[in-house]
């Protein structure tokens, strides 16, 4: 035995929950940029950790569809932090976040293999 540890290849289901955990932490350091509440050492390790997850599941998954998932995570997250932490928010917000969900929810339904890299 050589003592290497052999990785398992990446699975689509597991990939997609890097995407999620990568866009939680996306809410993490955005909102960090913002509020004092969160710690810088907290908003650089959330940065760098959701940025390496987002790569690794870009070796399986659409790269374009990863992307707009992760930013839309990102920017509904944000959004809502943002809406809590002013104790508002406007109708037109909630409706464009709404479309923007849809739309995401649109590409990956129709996220096919040709999509690929």
């Amino acid at each position: 035995m050589s003592g290497e540890k052999k990785e398992k290849p990446l699975t689509a289901n597991r990939a997609w929950a890097y995407v999620l955990i990568g866009g939680a932490l996306e809410i993490v350091w955005a909102s960090g940029f913002k509020y004092d509440a969160v710690p810088g050492l907290i908003v650089i390790i959330s940065l760098l950790v959701s940025f390496d997850l987002i790569i690794k599941a870009t070796k399986v998954l659409p790269v374009g569809t990863t992307y707009a998932v992760f930013t839309a995570i990102g920017t509904v997250g944000t959004v809502v932090v943002e809406s809590v932490s002013e104790g508002r928010i406007s109708m037109l917000k909630v409706v464009l976040v709404l479309l923007l969900l849809l739309c995401i929810v649109g590409l990956k339904v129709t996220s096919g293999e040709g999509e690929r890299r």
